[in-house]
């Protein structure tokens, strides 16, 4: 019985970092909640680059009927990445410099990411005949 508990001790201990960088709010310092929520802000970035680029695909596929669309599109992310950009460095202006100032926008920046993540897959989502859709139907 005594060995289980060690071995079960030490899976504990090994799997620690990685329970460590998957929940923020039980990081046991500064440092582990900026890498965390950096981590957390990539991911977010990530899913949104594959929602862009399936939304992207749809355009694509509706032909040049969707060129001014997908020229809008283009422009629109620009500008919405430059705004999250500007946004979350007003947010941690007030922690520029200090050891939180990293989770301070790294939470800002997957916030606005999230919001846009939501937006896009409202756009995969509707329905045919929705004249406020900016896609082609499926």
């Amino acid at each position: 019985m005594r060995a289980w508990r060690f071995i079960f001790g030490l899976i504990a201990i090994a799997l620690a970092p990685i329970a460590r960088a998957d929940n923020c709010n039980n990081a046991p310092d500064q440092t582990s909640m900026n890498e965390c929520s950096a981590k957390a802000s990539k991911r977010a970035d990530d899913e949104l680059n594959l929602l862009y680029q399936r939304i992207m695909g749809r355009l694509k596929e509706g032909g040049a009927d969707w060129a001014d669309a997908h020229t809008a599109l283009v422009a629109a992310q620009r500008a919405w990445i430059a705004f999250r950009e500007a946004e979350c460095a007003f947010v941690g202006s007030s922690t520029a410099g200090g050891t939180i100032g990293p989770t301070i926008v790294a939470s800002c920046l997957t916030d606005l990411t999230n919001d846009r993540i939501n937006d896009f897959k409202r756009y995969l989502k509707c329905k045919e005949g929705d004249l406020s859709c900016p896609l082609p139907p499926k």
